[in-house]
């Protein structure tokens, strides 16, 4: 299966804003299926973390507490591309950002709190570097 490719991250001053791209083609399973989107950061020595989601059915989003309000995840019509607009960003939001799909399913709640396990595959991620 080919990889996510994500792009639009760089350097920022506190309090301003990045919008991320993913390209995703899907190739592991039925175009047909739904699934969750989600975006993920990662800070150097720790585990990936699940910040946002999006269920490909429509209508469904989840964010963790620590970007709620200040992220928001989108899909286009063709569900190619997943974007995360990022506004009122924090230093402590500096990190490595991935995308990724998961497996098929027709919960939307399975986009809750998306855990790395259940993701994949991954691409190499970009970087967000927030200044003070």
């Amino acid at each position: 299966a080919q990889v996510p490719v994500e792009s639009g991250g760089g350097s920022v001053e506190a309090g301003g804003s990045l919008r991320l791209s993913c390209a995703a083609t899907r190739m592991a399973y039925s175009t047909h299926s739904t699934y969750c989107m989600g975006w993920f950061r990662q800070y150097p020595g720790k585990q990936r973390e699940g910040i946002a989601s999006i269920f490909t059915g429509g209508g469904y989003t989840w964010y963790s507490d620590s970007v709620k309000g200040r992220f928001t995840i989108s899909q286009d019509n063709t569900k190619t591309m997943t974007y995360l607009e990022m506004n009122r960003l924090k230093p402590e939001d500096s990190a490595m950002y991935f995308c990724a799909e998961s497996r098929p399913t027709p919960h939307p709640d399975r986009c809750d709190r998306p855990d790395d396990s259940a993701f994949g595959p991954w691409g190499q991620g970009i970087k967000v570097t927030v200044f003070p």
